[in-house]
């Protein structure tokens, strides 16, 4: 039988499917990368994917109630660092003359039983809450989050122990201990109340910060750390403490409003701060006896605490909902 002469199959002109190139021309095969995944909240305009940070901070510029929020404070921040820019005159320059008297030129929200400003002594009152809830939010956070770390960190004795002492703070009323504690304490600046914040405060952050941590060393990148020689130390600032303490800022943005709420309480009950220090929780006790002739003069302080405390509450769940990737 004669042998049928070989012909060479015709060649797979260009590039087929798979990314697969001219056969005939002696190239190598080479295969089409498969697109990176993508995604409107998920990669940067360089296409590399966002930290948990840049995600947040993505999210939170396109979210009304934390402009909003943010707004709000930054409006109080200002005030509260210079009140002169929109109050002239000082908020202790009282006439008896105008006691109770109501809205007028130079005095847009009237006067309080004393004849003072309340308008004055509203945008001055502002200078007092921010700085009692910030300075408490901040000790609360660095001593609440400094321990609870530690003890979610190391377990054992030292957790146990911690642990016990946060139940007997916990186990204390807020303002009962304000009650007797402040009784105690007398002075006329505003650090016997950031005191009596940052005791009776840090157990919450404590129990934060401790679930956090606990939960960051179990992942694998902590455990590959430690088998490859990384230090005690160095596991906690590089490893943990960045992963763990997004929670611990969320719980503290919340409790700032918080703390707030409980000077102008404290204040309001007579044992936070006194006069002549200008408080929104000393105006509301000194015009509450005069609610009936002068409504004024508790609406407006009253009005100014309740929309402090609403903002940075608001400012604390936008950004809850911004880290908070269980929320995705």
């Amino acid at each position: 039988m004669p042998e049928m002469p070989y012909e060479p199959e015709p060649a797979l002109a260009g590039t087929g499917a798979g990314g697969r190139t001219d056969l005939a021309a002696g190239e190598a095969v080479t295969l089409a990368e498969p697109p990176a995944p993508s995604g409107p909240g998920n990669t940067a305009p360089s296409g590399k994917p966002r930290s948990l940070w840049s995600d947040a901070w993505h999210d939170l510029r396109r979210d009304p109630v934390f402009l909003v929020s943010a707004l709000v404070i930054l409006f109080l921040v200002v005030i509260s660092v210079r009140p002169s820019l929109i109050a002239s005159g000082s908020p202790l320059a009282c006439d008896l003359a105008r006691a109770q008297e109501g809205p007028r030129p130079g005095a847009p929200f009237g006067y309080d039983g004393q004849g003072c400003n309340v308008y004055t002594r509203t945008v001055h009152g502002a200078r007092t809450s921010v700085t009692v809830g910030v300075l408490a939010t901040l000790g609360v956070a660095v001593l609440g989050g400094v321990l609870g770390g530690l003890a979610g960190f190391f377990g054992g004795g030292w957790d146990a122990v911690l642990s016990r002492i946060t139940d007997v703070f916990f186990a204390i009323p807020v303002v009962l201990g304000g009650l007797v504690l402040l009784s105690v304490v007398t002075g006329d600046t505003v650090w016997p109340v950031i005191g009596f914040m940052v005791l009776l405060g840090w157990p919450q952050i404590s129990r934060i910060a401790r679930g956090a941590v606990i939960t960051a060393r179990q992942q694998d990148y902590v455990q590959a750390a430690r088998a490859l020689g990384a230090s005690d130390a160095r596991l906690l600032l590089r490893h943990i403490a960045p992963n763990a303490v997004a929670p611990v800022i969320v719980v503290a943005t919340i409790a700032l409003g918080t703390y707030i709420a409980l000077e102008a309480t404290l204040s309001y009950l007579g044992v936070g701060l006194k006069p002549p220090s200008v408080s929104w929780g000393i105006d509301i006790s000194a015009a509450s006896p005069y609610i009936r002739n002068a409504p004024h003069a508790l609406l407006w302080p009253s009005g100014a605490l309740a929309v402090t405390v609403l903002a940075f509450i608001m400012l604390g769940d936008a950004v809850r909902d911004a880290l908070d990737p269980k929320l995705r």
